[in-house]
């Protein structure tokens, strides 16, 4: 372990917002705080922060949760396996975020506010004018407030001087107290803020590590303030850098309506919905996921999740964003696709292949499926990529590429096909052996015989079987078809061709 890590075991947790469907951005951040957690031999906690009711998306809560689940992220306590610090849905602990906060107003640290938004705004635009930054003015700090319907509870925050951040992605933030402005604990409808609810769960839960995006290193100063007014002692904190995209931007919807359809597609890729309907694999995303704002003391670029957690430490989490880049994710999925046996890989392809081929019989056939899946591992970049890379397999080619109509269209071509044709044998049945065997006689005749080279004999024959001038190796075809539906595309293609 590091010098930088904790030698005790650390609590760590994630509190998402169910605001939306889960993106890898949120995601990168479970991932670091279970790394650490199981690195420590600590625990790791799911706490979900609904109190902003405004955005707030019912059926949020189960797809993250199902998200967590897919990735590999297990948690010790949460809302669904329960725990010794029970609720862990913050709407559930209201009452407990209210007490806290009327015990900081009796002890003079925090007060009652009663200004309506409309007061708000005005101050807010007033501070603009003047080139001021937006911040509470302090209007009602010392007005002696009680409580009352529409009335919140604010924070006092000192109004000069400067609060240091320890951090350990930035070491040390400093921050003028002027700028902050009191801040809402607790809200007119009796909900706590994200400040009040985060500070007094974190505190209940024996929260030791707090890993979280750098948006939420402004707020820091308020918690810090917060935990000195309640006597309590805060957490190791770590604000982790944004995954951005290539311009370094946080990575934002928009309107595909407007022009941007490409960028609507980029950003749709970084939604765990959408990774797993295109067969990306578990381990390749959190494998990508780590290489986010983090880097191993070696060389090594593929891990498994044990791996990961082995090879974890806070000293090697970054200050810099990490960018989205969707190539490097298919490549990270495709190096673990090459690591799964073809038994395995078999059994993950097999739902796409039935769907797209519903009727084919032979896909019961266990050891035909993982000889097809062995010929094409090395073209598929996600688990979906199958269904067309094996169509070769399942149908006759009803359209020709535009290069297998250019091989085929030539009397070489024409030599190749017939003779192929001649050489196969009665039975349907093709060996491994006996294809090797009969590609290597149709090219020795061949060249002596007509002249032909290797790829005026195997991109013609290639194209007749396939229609296209890519994929499998011609042997594994031919096991694969079986001589009569080589003898029977052969056909076709010089009927149609030649």
């Amino acid at each position: 372990m590091s010098s930088t890590e904790p030698l005790r075991p650390a609590r760590t947790r994630y509190a998402p917002s169910p605001t939306g469907r889960t993106h890898l951005g949120n995601l990168r951040t479970a991932l670091f705080s279970w790394l650490l957690a199981r690195r420590t031999g600590g625990q790791f906690i799911l706490r979900i922060e609904d109190t902003d009711r405004n955005r707030f998306v019912p059926e949020a809560q189960a797809e993250l949760m199902d998200s967590l689940r897919w990735l590999g992220i297990t948690w010790d306590e949460g809302p669904d396996v329960g725990g010794a610090f029970a609720p862990y849905v913050q709407s559930q602990n209201r009452e407990a975020y209210a007490a806290v906060a009327e015990q900081l107003v009796k002890a003079g640290a925090a007060y009652y506010c009663d200004c309506t938004p409309e007061r708000l705004e005005v101050v807010r635009k007033l501070q603009q004018s003047r080139g001021q930054p937006p911040r509470y003015d302090n209007h009602c700090r010392d007005r002696a407030l009680e409580a009352g319907p529409d009335r919140v509870i604010r924070l006092k925050m000192p109004e000069d001087g400067v609060t240091a951040v320890p951090d350990l992605v930035r070491h040390e933030v400093r921050f003028e107290n002027r700028l902050i402005g009191d801040p809402v604990l607790l809200k007119s409808d009796g909900y706590p803020t994200y400040h009040l609810a985060v500070v007094v769960d974190d505190h209940r839960m024996q929260i030791s590590h707090v890993l979280r995006a750098e948006e939420w290193l402004p707020s820091t100063p308020i918690h810090i303030h917060l935990y000195e007014a309640l006597g309590w002692t805060h957490p190791v904190w770590a604000h982790l850098p944004l995954v951005t995209d290539f311009e370094r931007r946080k990575i934002k919807k928009r309107d595909s309506g407007q022009g941007d359809e490409e960028y609507a597609e980029y950003v749709e890729m970084a939604r765990v919905s959408t990774l797993r309907e295109k067969g990306f694999l578990p381990g390749a995303v959190m494998n990508f996921l780590a290489f986010l704002g983090w880097h191993p003391s070696t060389t090594q670029e593929i891990f498994d999740p044990e791996g990961l957690i082995e090879a974890f430490s806070l000293d090697r989490l970054s200050d810099s964003p990490g960018v989205f880049d969707v190539d490097r994710l298919m490549w990270f999925n495709q190096q673990h696709l090459r690591r799964l046996s073809a038994s395995q890989l078999a059994t993950l392809a097999l739902p796409s292949l039935s769907a797209a081929y519903p009727d084919s019989a032979r896909l019961d056939d266990k050891a035909w499926l993982e000889k097809l899946i062995a010929s094409v591992r090395d073209e598929l970049i996600t688990v979906t990529d199958v269904s067309e890379r094996a169509r070769f397999a399942f149908h006759d080619p009803v359209e020709m590429s535009p290069e297998a109509l250019e091989h085929l269209g030539t009397p070489k071509a024409y030599l190749a096909l017939k003779e192929l044709r001649e050489s196969l044998p009665a039975e349907d049945t093709i060996s491994p052996e006996a294809a090797e065997a009969l590609f290597k006689g149709l090219r020795e005749r061949l060249k002596s015989n007509q002249g032909l080279n290797g790829k005026q004999i195997m991109q013609p024959i290639r194209a007749a079987l396939t229609g296209v001038t890519g994929g499998a190796h011609l042997t594994d075809i031919v096991v694969l078809i079986g001589a009569d539906a080589c003898r029977r595309r052969i056909d076709q293609a010089l009927h149609h061709n030649i």
